[in-house]
């Protein structure tokens, strides 16, 4: 079911003994409305009732931020996610939409578009922009783009709020196939982002971490320097 590869994710990490871990989440599932905008089409019920699963079932103790690419999905996403865990009796804050979650690194979304429908798949698409063959007018270099937005992600282990915490930042596939291929180095072609899938950020001997599902912790420290 969507969102249980996170679960499984953030169970293994609270075990580990991890207080504090950064989620870059993918939103759950959405519409597919040919005929309007891809970035305004909302939630299914199906997925409005997978966002509330997933926050009901995140470990109780640690207390849930929100943070949200600003497309209303990805919003609703955070927000219901957050309803749920406080259904169940966690501490949550609240959600609040972040630029940099969302598209930011597309310059021209209608040569975008062009572009990835003339590749075909995302994941083609998104090799091609690790390999700089898309038009430098349509979106900024892909190793720029992943460090700018992991450097938002990560910037929440700056700030915490409680002793256990879970930080949920909702964006997009496009923004989690590019930090797994440029940061992780997992390929597009190694498994589809599905709904509710996250990469999880965390501190370890004053370094930061990512990892996927499929992956060990990578130290991206390096990658933040600004």
């Amino acid at each position: 079911m969507y969102g249980d590869a996170t679960l499984k994710q953030v169970q293994a990490m609270a075990d580990d003994g991890c207080t504090h871990m950064v989620l870059l989440m993918r939103h759950s599932a959405r519409e597919f409305n040919p005929d309007v905008h891809d970035l305004e089409n909302p939630l299914t019920d199906e997925g409005r009732e997978l966002s509330k699963r997933l926050g009901r079932q995140l470990p109780n103790a640690y207390t849930l931020r929100g943070y949200a690419s600003p497309a209303e999905r990805c919003v609703e996403t955070a927000q219901l996610c957050l309803d749920g865990h406080a259904t169940e009796g966690g501490s949550v804050t609240r959600v609040r939409p972040v630029e940099g979650l969302g598209v930011f690194y597309v310059l021209d979304q209608m040569k975008m578009y062009r572009v990835m429908r003339d590749m075909g798949t995302l994941q083609q698409f998104v090799s091609a922009w690790s390999e700089s063959s898309i038009p430098e007018d349509a979106l900024i270099p892909a190793q720029n783009a992943a460090q700018i937005l992991m450097r938002v992600v990560t910037e929440k282990l700056n700030q915490p709020v409680a002793e256990k915490q879970i930080d949920v930042c909702v964006s997009h596939d496009l923004s989690l196939y590019l930090v797994r291929d440029r940061l992780l180095r997992e390929s597009p072609d190694q498994g589809p982002v599905e709904f509710l899938d996250a990469l999880v950020a965390f501190r370890r001997d004053d370094r930061v971490w990512l990892q996927s599902a499929r992956t060990t912790p990578v130290d991206i420290s390096a990658e933040l320097v600004r």
